[in-house]
């Protein structure tokens, strides 16, 4: 790849991932003295990838991703091994929520789920105490309880909201999630106020295996669009996965059309997180992106 497309490519990036904020607001351009709200300091996002996760088939290598999961929370908490690192997220007496979600055309792969809950019972949470699910978490008795909550879900263009990610995976703590489908889901960043989220999660984890790319209408999918990106993005900050999140996405829409294809929905909630919520950092000039394992294509 040359200088001059890489170069194309992260102004590309970085403009259509946070220059929508101008638009979401309702501004010719954002301004800090602008802004409802800004969030201080910087975000860390992991982004770990791995050759050997996804297979020629499509295929996810569950030892492998639990390994790559591993490595990233070493390497935001610290610790000599994963169970150090794992001891400083949960504690034996918490109440464990795992928020997946079970889209049937790109869930959160079982082996990811697995591995937290084989972590936690290590810690010595009771698995009575530990809940794995996507809809109906308020009405699930340990979800009702959770002292804590992690927060699984992999990356995909989203039909109402422009990007699913971590931010929009915690919607089913709605009771009625369509209240939040207006002007394009731009106020889901209210979701992390909530007071069955606030406070509560511990991790975010944003499945970037087989990320889907593009797509036109509701639950539309066509492996097509879809591609083994090999990689978990990993981080506190549920707002700064989702911007790199989106980052990537585009990335590959740019390399795979040579421009932003019409007909798709702008994310602006993840800005407006930021901006107007205050519950994250969304500008990725202020997000610092931790690599580990292989870093061909990796497009962002």
């Amino acid at each position: 790849m040359s200088e001059e497309m890489s170069s194309t490519r992260r102004d590309f990036i970085r403009g259509s991932a946070y220059g929508t904020l101008g638009v979401a607001l309702g501004l010719k351009a954002a301004k800090a003295g602008t802004l409802n709200r800004r969030v201080e300091g910087r975000a860390k996002v992991v982004l770990v990838r791995h050759a050997d996760a996804v297979n020629a088939a499509g295929d996810y290598n569950g030892e492998v991703i639990a390994r790559m999961l591993d490595d990233a929370v070493v390497e935001l908490f610290g610790g000599a091994n994963p169970s150090e690192a794992w001891a400083s997220i949960l504690k034996p007496d918490d109440v464990l929520g795992i928020k997946t979600n079970v889209w049937r055309y790109l869930r959160t792969p079982e082996s990811l789920e697995q591995a937290i809950k084989s972590h936690a019972m290590e810690i010595g949470i009771a698995e009575s105490n530990i809940s794995i699910k996507d809809r109906g978490v308020l009405d699930d008795p340990v979800f009702q309880r959770a002292t804590a909550l992690i927060n699984a879900r992999p990356v995909r263009i989203h039909h109402w909201s422009g990007i699913g990610g971590c931010i929009k995976n915690y919607i089913m703590f709605v009771r009625q999630p369509y209240t939040l489908h207006g002007d394009s889901c731009a106020d889901l960043g209210t979701l992390m106020k909530l007071p069955a989220v606030e406070g509560k999660t511990r991790l975010h984890i944003l499945v970037a295996l087989t990320p889907q790319y593009w797509g036109i209408g509701p639950h539309h999918f066509d492996p097509k669009h879809s591609w083994a990106y090999k990689g978990l993005l990993v981080g506190t900050d549920p707002v700064a996965l989702d911007s790199t999140g989106l980052r990537l996405l585009q990335a590959k829409r740019l390399e795979v059309f040579g421009e932003e294809p019409k007909g798709g929905t702008p994310a602006k909630h993840v800005a407006l997180a930021e901006t107007r919520h205050g519950v994250g950092i969304a500008d990725p000039e202020r997000i610092d992106i931790i690599r580990l394992g292989m870093t061909e294509e990796s497009l962002i």
